[in-house]
Order: C-alpha cells, then structure tokens, then sequence
C-alpha cells in the first residue's frame, strides 16, 4: 500500500509539473504574440507610417492583380477555345497570348479608376465624402451673401473633411487701417 501510496504521489506530481509547463507554455506564447499584436494596434491606432495608404494601395492592386489575372487566363483559355473550333488546330496559337496581353494593357487605368473609387467609398468614406462636401460648400458659397453664416457653413466643412481639433475663423474688420498707395 505505501508504494502504491508513493507512486500515486508521483503520479499527482508529474501531473502538477505538466500542467505547470502547459500554463507557463500558454503564457509565454501569449507574452510573444502580445509584442506585434501590441504594435499593430499602435500603429492602426495612432496613424504610423501612413499605414493607410498602404494599406488602401495594397486592396487597390491585390484586387486589381486579381482581376487582371482573371481576365487574362479567361480571355487566353477563350480565345484558344475559339480558334480550335473555327480551325481544328491543336496547338496553341500565339495570337490568343498577344490578344490577351492587349486587353490587360488597355483595361489596367479604367479597371484601377474603378476599384479604387470603390475602395475609396467603401474603406475611406470620409475621403470620399469630403469631395462631395467640398463640392457643396463651392456651389453653396455662389449663392450665399451673409458673411456670418458663411463663415459658419465655413467651419463646417472644415470639421467635417479635415477633422482638426479646433477651427477659428480670423476676418478684418472694416475699420482696419488700410494702407495708401501714396507715399508721405
């Protein structure tokens, strides 16, 4: 009985140990993966290294690369299809390689245009909004002739598309010293 009782004993302390290990295993992983977890955030967070433009061109090209791949080995693959069916032939025509390479050349600017001002609305709205704003204020400052309410729609704008922390809008006044052309 005492060496069951031993060994028992042993059992529970090898089996303390291991949990032991595993829970020091557990947080020294968790102390690793906290260090770039920490930075990443620090950077989102606090705007490092123009992070966001580089991660609006990197959605903007890996999606237009995707794209552009797609439409090459569709237009390939089509297109040899094509000239199988009208001539018979089994290998594979130059033709359909040099075509292909056309379209790419010529859908790469309007399909980068188009991806880029769907990530823009969809990933940068307030970029976006700020030219529609921007926009508005122009056409609203042709008509408006009250420089008090002007000068608010003003600081409005300004709120919204550049979002500083404080807008003041400085104006002379009329009784300002102005100064003469002439000499004394």
């Amino acid at each position: 009985m005492g060496t069951l009782a031993v060994i028992g004993v042993l059992n529970v302390m090898v089996l303390h140990n291991r949990i032991i290990e595993f829970a020091v295993g557990i947080l020294a992983t968790l102390a690793v993966a906290s260090v770039p977890t920490g930075v990443g955030v620090a950077i989102l967070r606090y705007r490092l290294y123009e992070i966001d433009l580089l991660i609006n061109r990197t959605l903007v090209y890996g999606a237009l690369t995707a794209a552009l791949v797609a439409v090459y080995f569709g237009g390939v693959t089509t297109i040899q299809a094509a000239f199988r069916a009208l001539t018979g032939q089994e290998q594979q025509p130059q033709l359909a390689v040099v075509v292909s390479t056309l379209a790419i050349a010529a859908l790469f600017n309007p399909l980068r245009r188009r991806i880029q001002s769907f990530i823009d609305r969809r990933f940068y709205r307030g970029k976006y909004d700020a030219r529609k704003t921007l926009e508005a204020f122009s056409a609203k400052l042709r008509d408006e002739t009250d420089l008090e309410a002007l000068s608010e729609e003003l600081a409005g704008v300004v709120r919204e598309t550049m979002r500083p922390a404080h807008v003041s809008i400085w104006l002379r006044s009329d009784e300002a010293p102005r100064r003469d052309a002439q000499a004394p």
